[in-house]
């Protein structure tokens, strides 16, 4: 049998929409003969057509099948690599019993937005407060997680793809809400103040950041500068138009906009 891979590098095999397919029950956790972390997971639709190294999101994290068992309906992923990944998730946080969001690697654009599987860090549930049929909750998270969120903006929580309703930088959280419909097909509303969701930022913030941080500090030649400018503007319109696939026209012209804005202010 060929060895299966334990983690998911390659973006083409790492992508996700944020649109959870279903609830998996955990199982069983434990850790092998070799140090691997192992998850045991109870769950239907994303056995359909399940392969030895298929990607999962398991709440977000993008993790690999190494066994399943369709007679069972049931699932183990493997991570080989405890710390790095389990250090940036709340995985550490689940027990036999545990709900958690399912998602199978995109094949077609599908809704929600790219989610890629990575989380980013964690965040601590603060606040839920029902609204009519709806649910507001608020989370608190690390400046570092923060400045990458903006409100109206994507969000990925838990791997279930959100729009953030508003951001408060003072108490370093946002918040958003959940329809009925929504509550009924994700984990989020079972879990309680203080407890712990996974976070992955809508990537375009990242990508901003890091071209910007690319930028020459130093005084340069005009010439120069406006290349520098030009090339950023263009990536970032590259970015927008694969956007444009899966979020919708409008959204990405409103996303162009934000990152126009940015680069004026940064010149």
């Amino acid at each position: 049998m060929c060895p299966v891979r334990l983690s998911c590098h390659s973006p083409m095999q790492s992508r996700f929409t944020g649109v959870i397919e279903e609830l998996g029950e955990i199982k069983e956790l434990s850790l092998t003969e070799v140090g691997e972390f192992e998850m045991t997971i109870s769950a239907k639709t994303v056995l359909e057509d399940v392969k030895l190294g298929d990607s999962i999101a398991i709440n977000g994290t993008c993790l690999t099948v190494t066994k399943f068992n369709h007679k069972n309906s049931e699932f183990s992923v493997g991570l080989a690599s405890v710390p790095d990944t389990l250090g940036k998730t709340s995985l550490m946080d689940l027990v036999p019993g545990s709900l958690v969001n399912l998602e199978r690697v995109l094949q077609t654009p599908a809704g929600g937005h790219f989610v890629q599987g990575h989380v980013d860090g964690t965040g601590e549930i603060v606040s839920m407060e029902p609204e009519g049929d709806s649910l507001w909750v608020k989370v608190k998270t690390s400046p570092e997680l923060l400045k990458f969120i903006i409100p109206n903006g994507f969000i990925a929580v838990d791997g279930t793809s959100l729009t953030v309703a508003g951001v408060f930088d003072r108490e370093e959280c946002f918040n958003f809400m959940l329809v009925a419909y929504t509550q009924q097909k994700v984990v989020i509303p079972l879990k309680k103040v203080g407890q712990r969701v996974n976070l992955e930022v809508d990537i375009l913030g990242k990508y901003v950041e890091r071209l910007l941080k690319s930028r020459p500090t130093d005084v340069v030649a005009p010439a120069t500068k406006g290349y520098s400018v030009g090339g950023f503007i263009l990536s970032c319109i590259l970015y927008v138009l694969l956007h444009l696939v899966a979020t919708g026209i409008m959204f990405c012209l409103a996303k162009l906009f934000h990152i126009v804005k940015l680069v004026i202010l940064q010149t």
